[in-house]
């Protein structure tokens, strides 16, 4: 997203221009002003509960370099057009070295995270009813997520320390193998026949306790598994269809692994599940609208939602890598949401089809997992 004041300015007011139709439009959830954009796309934005299903805030483990930070969250997400977004972070990088390292950074992120969210006047969604009542305030809202199980350190019990402190989305798995280890991960050589026993009992703790349980990072037998076990539906946030490679050579063999074939997707849906489609091998919106299309093809509308793996808001930095937001993904003037929105648009995807893959699917089994 172009920070410029020529693309986004402060206006109390909807302006309008006679015979060349409406000029400017006010973002749902802000005063701001979105020059340019379709009628179509911001009417479909309106009434939509849009969610980015994995989208980090990696915070420091160090408090002295989180105080010298500003992360301005609520800016970034009003630019973006999102509703909420699953705010994740992950304790497995840099490496583990210890026991009880994993356990001290999750409390420490989740401090910070405090912190931030005061900061920024936003607020943790602890079931859908939060959800629709701030999309009903037109006020953004934070779902808290953690991407890897480590800080459970085999005692299940701290997941219910997680689920009182706001936690209501955990991913089971990520890059670095949990101690003990909870299962297979996708990228590494497979030693447990999918999911073990502790993998297993730490789904039925969130089943219990209220918690999505988001299976990304985990290889199909642990999926499988985790199908047999879990009494509620659950979420892949971030992949794609091992079909859609985009032009990157180097990226398309980096990501094979990271990716779900054509019958493990519809087996996860066939569950009740639902598949995020990541924006990292789409080189252009409409290439994302496209990796989208075709998983819709194989699961159907009702399986499908937005997982960016992206970052919303980032602390200054030098590398201009590490600052490229979720509303920067394609350099677009305009926020995340309304490129994409237009995207899906152009290329024939209607207005139920849009509302149901941005937000509404996983608002759908974020309700059921979170009931009890």
């Amino acid at each position: 997203m172009n920070d410029n004041s020529n693309d986004w300015t402060r206006r109390n007011f909807l302006a309008t221009t006679t015979g060349a139709g409406i000029a400017f439009f006010l973002n749902p959830f802000t005063s701001w002003v979105i020059n340019d954009i379709d009628p179509k796309v911001l009417k479909i934005i309106a009434k939509t509960i849009s969610i980015d299903t994995h989208n980090h805030i990696d915070v420091p483990f160090i408090k002295a370099d989180f105080n010298a930070r500003n992360y301005n969250l609520m800016e970034e997400l009003k630019k973006s057009g999102l509703s909420a977004i699953c705010m994740t972070f992950c304790v497995d990088r840099p490496s583990l070295t210890k026991e009880g390292e994993a356990y001290e950074r999750f409390i420490m992120s989740l401090d910070e995270m405090d912190e931030t969210l005061k900061i920024n006047n936003l607020k943790r969604a602890l079931n859908l009813s939060d959800i629709q009542k701030s999309h009903k305030n037109k006020t953004p809202i934070i779902i808290q997520s953690v991407e890897g199980g480590h800080f459970i350190e085999g005692k299940v019990e701290r997941i219910a320390v997680a689920y009182n402190r706001g936690l209501r989305h955990l991913g089971l798995m990520h890059d670095g193998q949990t101690l003990p280890a909870m299962g297979d991960i996708y990228t590494d050589k497979p030693q447990y026949g999918g999911l073990t026993e502790l993998g297993k009992n730490v789904i039925k703790e969130c089943n219990r306790l209220g918690i999505l349980v988001d299976l990304a990072h985990c290889n199909n037998d642990a999926v499988n598994n985790a199908l047999e076990v879990s009494t509620k539906p659950m979420l892949i946030s971030h992949t794609g269809l091992n079909t859609q490679l985009g032009n990157n050579e180097r990226m398309a063999k980096m990501m094979m692994p990271r990716l779900i074939s054509n019958e493990q997707a519809k087996i996860f849906a066939n569950a009740g599940g639902v598949i995020g489609v990541w924006t990292h091998i789409a080189d252009t919106p409409t290439d994302y609208a496209m990796n989208i299309r075709a998983m819709v093809d194989v699961v159907g509308i009702d399986h499908v939602c937005i997982g960016t793996d992206t970052k919303i808001a980032t602390a200054p930095s030098t590398n201009e890598r590490m600052n490229k937001t979720t509303n920067q993904s394609w350099d677009s003037k305009d926020g995340f949401l309304y490129t994409i929105v237009d995207a899906m648009l152009k290329l024939g995807f209607t207005e139920t089809e849009i509302i149901k893959i941005s937000g509404d699917n996983y608002c759908r089994i974020f309700d059921k997992a979170t009931s009890i």
